[in-house]
């Protein structure tokens, strides 16, 4: 099964990820570990990859296309994967339809995990971080023993920059923009599938795998 996940940031798209692929043995292809094994192998491709890097700009499309097209040719791809983080524009994603049509196949679906704004906030927002210790907190599903104090030093915790409302309300908004035109484009292929986000992470999965299991039907 030829797989793409979608989801904003704290949709809990990365659980879901661990389970599909665990269950259905697809390999979970991001574009962070694609950009990593072609430097590291030193593939042509790679190596120009990674000259933009080091200069702080962004991989050009027809270079991280490139990169997709070899790793989809790898074996391990051969009965199906999972792609995270790939396409994230529609030209992206036209690239990817010609790659799979070269090789005779096509996408599955593409599951986008779709979860209320508002959800999103408390889980983004409700992290707690120990500015001694280091450890980690989240005031709902991963709070102190006494409120606002770490378990292990006593410190004071602080909540990060990137962790305040405003900060993550922009950068939801963000994201949202750069995703409504590929939910839009796989809508009208009628790949997408819409994945209630805002259930346990049980019954999120339970809800995917029912609808992986009809494709081998």
């Amino acid at each position: 099964m030829n797989l793409i996940l979608m989801g904003l940031p704290g949709a809990g798209k990365g659980t879901q990820a661990e389970r599909i692929v665990e269950k259905y043995q697809i390999p979970h292809i991001s574009t962070g570990d694609m950009f990593r094994a072609a430097i590291k192998g030193q593939t042509e491709l790679g190596i120009k990859a990674k000259s933009f890097i080091d200069a702080g700009e962004l991989v050009p499309d027809e270079v991280t296309i490139g990169i997709v097209r070899e790793r989809l040719n790898e074996d391990d791809c051969k009965d199906g994967f999972l792609l995270d983080g790939f396409p994230r524009t529609v030209a992206q994603a036209e690239a990817l339809e010609d790659i799979l049509s070269s090789m005779g196949r096509k996408i599955d679906y593409v599951l986008n995990v779709d979860v209320p704004e508002q959800l999103l906030m408390d889980r983004l927002t409700g992290r707690r971080v120990s500015p001694t210790s280091g450890k980690t907190y989240h005031v709902i599903f991963n709070p102190p023993k006494v409120e606002g104090v770490c378990d292990l030093d006593g410190s004071e915790l602080i909540q990060r920059d990137d962790d305040k409302p405003e900060t993550v309300k922009k950068r939801l908004e963000v994201n949202q923009q750069q995703a409504q035109p590929l939910i839009d484009f796989y809508s009208a292929k009628g790949y997408l599938e819409s994945i209630k986000g805002d259930q346990d992470i049980n019954v999120v999965f339970n809800d995917i795998d029912q609808l992986l299991r009809g494709i081998h039907a």
